[in-house]
C-alpha cells in the first residue's frame, strides 16, 4: 500500500522524522517578529535576526548536498539536529528571556544551520535511494512533509499552546518534536545508501558546490529554481496591503495564506505522481512556469473585478498553491543534469532556495513603493515565464550528447 502511493517503503520512518522535526523548527515562524517587536524590540533589530538567520540557512542549503557527498546523509543529519540543539538552548535559555541581541544573533544563525542539513541532507538521501521511475513521487512526500511541520501543523501548534504555556515555553516544546524527529530519520530509519555514492571529504568536495556552476544546465537551473519561490517569499510582504484597499482583514489574509499551503501539501503529492507520468520537464514548464504567470496575474485583477469576495479570492490565492508544487519533479531532475557529481547538484538546487528567500524581498523593497503591487507580480509573472521558457534547456549528459535519457522508465521529458 506504502509503495502504491509513491512513499518509499524504506525511507518511511525518514519522512516521519523529517515531518517533526519541521514541526518543531517551524514553531515561531509565524510569530517570532511581531513577539520582539511587542517585548520592545525595535524593528530594525528583529529584522536584522531574521536576515542573519537567512544566511544561516541559505549557507546550510548550498553545502548540505556536499555534506552528504562526502559524510553520508545520516551523519549530515545527525551534524544539523545538533546545530539545531545548541542554537535553540543558546537563542531561547539565554537571549529570549532578556532579548539580549548580542546574544541572540548568533545562537540563531547556529539554530539557522539546523533544518537545512537536516532536511535537504534528507531530500538527498531520497535520490540516492529511490528509483527513477518513482523518484518525482517520493520528492513530492519529501515536499508534503516538509511543507505539514513548517508551514501547517508547526503555527497551528502555536496558536493552540501560545495561550497555554506562553511565547517562550512553546519554543522550548518544540526541541521535543526535533529530538523525536532525529530519532526516527537516523536511528529508526535503516535504509543505507549505495557506498559508491559516497566520496572521501577533502576540500575539492566542496569545491565543487561552486565550480559545478560552471556547467551552463547547472547555472540554468540555480535560476529556475531561483525563482520556483519567488511568489512563496515575496507575496507575504505586500499583498495583504494590496488587499486592505479591498476591504480584505488581516485575519482572512492569514487564512487564505494557511490555505494556500493546505493546497501546496496535497498537490506535492498529485504532481510528483503527475511527473513520473507526463515527464519532469513537461509538469514544471507548464504547471510550475506558466500556469504560474497567469495565476499571478488573476491574483492581482480578481479582487478589482470581485471587491470584497472571501471565497473567490481564496480560491484564486489557492491556485497559487497548485502551481508551487508543479516544480515538484525539479528535485529529482537536479541531480540527473550531473551524475558524476550528485551531491554538488543537489546543493546548488538547495542554493537556490535559500536565494528565493532573499531576491523576492528585494523586488518588493525596490518596486513596490514607487510603482505598487501590479508591477511586483507582473515582474514576479515575468520570471515565472522565463523559468518556463529555461526548463526544456534542463537536459541531462545523455541528452546533451544526442541520446536517450539514461534510464528509460524516468519521465525526464
Amino acid at each position: 500500500m506504502i509503495e502504491k502511493i509513491g512513499l518509499p517503503r524504506n525511507l518511511v520512518w525518514g519522512f516521519i522524522g523529517l515531518m517533526l522535526f519541521m514541526i518543531g523548527d517551524g514553531i515561531e515562524q509565524a510569530w517570532i517578529v511581531p513577539y520582539l517587536v511587542e517585548e520592545g524590540m525595535s524593528v530594525t533589530h528583529a529584522s536584522l535576526l531574521i536576515t542573519v538567520y537567512g544566511v544561516t540557512v541559505t549557507i546550510a542549503a548550498w553545502l548540505s548536498g556536499v555534506f552528504v557527498q562526502t559524510l553520508g546523509p545520516r551523519k549530515a543529519m545527525l551534524y544539523g539536529f545538533i546545530a539545531f540543539l545548541i542554537g535553540s538552548i543558546g537563542f531561547i535559555g539565554l537571549g529570549m528571556y532578556t532579548l539580549n541581541l548580542s546574544l541572540m544573533i548568533p545562537f540563531y544563525a547556529i539554530r539557522g544551520f539546523g533544518y537545512p542539513l537536516f532536511a535537504y541532507s534528507f531530500l538527498v538521501w531520497i535520490n540516492y535511494s529511490t528509483p527513477l521511475e518513482r523518484r518525482s513521487r517520493a520528492v513530492g512526500w519529501f515536499w508534503f512533509m516538509f511543507s505539514l511541520g513548517l508551514s501547517v501543523a508547526g503555527p497551528l501548534y502555536s496558536s493552540l499552546l501560545i495561550p497555554v504555556l506562553g511565547h517562550v515555553n512553546v519554543l522550548w516544546s518544540g526541541i521535543i518534536f526535533t529530538v523525536l524527529g532525529a530519532f526516527l530519520a537516523i536511528v529508526v530509519n535503516k535504509d543505507q545508501v549505495p557506498a559508491s555514492e559516497i566520496t572521501k571529504i577533502s576540500l575539492s568536495e566542496f569545491a565543487k558546490a561552486i565550480t559545478i556552476l560552471k556547467r551552463p544546465v547547472i547555472a540554468l537551473g540555480l535560476v529556475v529554481k531561483s525563482i520556483n519561490g519567488f511568489a512563496q517569499y515575496g507575496l507575504l510582504l505586500f499583498l495583504p496591503i494590496y488587499l486592505l484597499d479591498f476591504g480584505y482583514s488581516t485575519t482572512e489574509w492569514l487564512r487564505m495564506w494557511s490555505t494556500v499551503f493546505s493546497v501546496a501539501i496535497v498537490a506535492n503529492l498529485v504532481f510528483g505522481y503527475l511527473g513520473d507520468k507526463l515527464g519532469w520537464r513537461t509538469t514544471i514548464k507548464w504547471v510550475g512556469g506558466y500556469f504560474y504567470a497567469v495565476v499571478l496575474i488573476l491574483v492581482y485583477f480578481m479582487p478589482q473585478w470581485v471587491g470584497h469576495n472571501y471565497l473567490i479570492m481564496t480560491a484564486t490565492l489557492s491556485l497559487c498553491g497548485v502551481a508551487m508544487a508543479g516544480y515538484v519533479p525539479l528535485s529529482a531532475l537536479f541531480p540527473m543534469l550531473a551524475p558524476d557529481n550528485k551531491g554538488a547538484a543537489m546543493s546548488i538546487l538547495n542554493l537556490g532556495a535559500g536565494l528565493s528567500t532573499f531576491i523576492a524581498p528585494a523586488i518588493v523593497s525596490i518596486f513596490f513603493q514607487p510603482f505598487g503591487a501590479g508591477v511586483v507580480i507582473f515582474i514576479y509573472a515575468g520570471f515565472y515565464v522565463l523559468s518556463a521558457i529555461l526548463t526544456p534547456y534542463l537536459k541531462t549528459p545523455d541528452e546533451l550528447n544526442g541520446q536517450p535519457a539514461a534510464n528509460a522508465k524516468a519521465k525526464v521529458s
